[in-house]
């Protein structure tokens, strides 16, 4: 049996991988495509810890009267919401988890501890980190880059609805080009919406690839993990 490329990895989930057309928020056929793919790469012993966005649930306070640091904590309490459905499905097939929280919630997650979250992980376990950093103003892409220097994790896996890195935006544009490979500073420079600049900077100073890919196709998550050239990959 082929070797898993990268033993331990971050997925980096956005709110909208969970939400279904029609505007709910949780979508369950999406969800069980997402679990699934997970179960698919637990399976291959990949130690597998997961950073997962709120948008379907909280855009933040853009154009509204609420204060940004409120707007902010709203969306940490979102991605709580969605750790705690995404941990409720990986454990009705078999992969078991645990939720780490920046905001402390005793009754709903454990708080974020490093040495704890990488014993997790080596026990083959899925860890879910959710409320972000627990600072408002910081996206949970940089969260995911965070958490990934700290755990020591080998890639970043960007989960997207697109199959990659394009120079504009290919729902709008027809003619955008995709990108096989891109430097971090090419993409600081292009300022390319795939992560915000903090999150870029830390991946660039810590030397953390990042993969850009679409997880709503199934098997894309395992072929990855294997090794495939799939998406768009973001590195030195």
């Amino acid at each position: 049996m082929p070797r898993p490329r990268y033993p331990r990895i971050v997925l980096k989930l956005s709110g909208e991988c969970l939400a279904g057309p029609g505007g709910e928020p949780v979508d369950p056929r999406h969800l069980e495509n997402i679990v699934q793919q997970i179960r698919e790469i637990a399976r291959l012993k990949v130690q597998l810890a997961i950073v997962i966005g709120g948008g379907n649930i909280w855009r933040g306070a853009r154009g509204s009267s609420i204060d940004r640091t409120t707007g902010d904590y709203m969306g940490m309490l979102a991605t709580v919401i969605n750790g705690m459905a995404l941990q409720d499905a990986l454990e009705k097939i078999g992969v078991m988890t645990r939720v780490q929280t920046a905001i402390e919630m005793h009754q709903v997650a454990e708080h974020f501890i490093r040495r704890r979250a990488i014993r997790h992980l080596e026990k083959g376990r899925c860890v879910i980190f959710v409320a972000g950093t627990g600072n408002p103003y910081f996206s949970t892409d940089t969260c995911a880059a965070l958490r990934a220097s700290e755990i020591n994790a080998d890639v970043i896996l960007k989960a997207t609805r697109v199959d990659g890195v394009y120079d504009s935006d290919p729902e709008k544009n027809p003619r955008a080009k995709k990108f096989d490979h891109i430097t971090y500073l090419e993409a600081l420079k292009r300022r390319l919406k795939v992560m915000d600049s903090t999150a870029f900077s830390l991946c660039m100073d810590n030397h953390i690839p990042i993969i850009v890919f679409d997880m709503l196709k199934k098997g894309n998550l395992k072929k990855v993990v294997m090794g495939s050239k799939i998406g768009t990959l973001v590195s030195d």
